[in-house]
């Protein structure tokens, strides 16, 4: 049974060599391979965090809509946290 879910991605950029518009897509792409289905990506840009966390002041924002089953979710969760431009994850089942 598949459901629609957003994934909110918050990308550490510092030492990156990569524009952003391909970590995006490479992020997108980790989450279709684990087997769900992208309905729309929104870039919504560089926002200053409220405190310094771990050395760095802000992240990039991503929000990532899409289709999959419960099970994928945790899946995603695993893949995405051996990317190192990844600083943060969180889903939300929408509906």
């Amino acid at each position: 049974m598949s459901r629609k879910y957003e994934g909110l991605i918050v990308l550490d950029t510092k030492g990156i060599d990569t524009s952003i518009e391909e970590l995006v897509s490479t992020v997108g792409q980790q989450i279709e391979a684990e087997g769900a289905k992208l309905d729309e990506v929104k870039n919504l840009g560089r926002k200053t965090f409220a405190y310094n966390a771990r050395q760095i002041e802000g992240g990039h924002y991503v929000s990532y809509i899409f289709d999959a089953a419960p099970d994928v979710i945790n899946k995603i969760k695993k893949s995405l946290d051996l990317n190192d431009a990844i600083y943060l994850q969180s889903y939300n089942r929408q509906g």
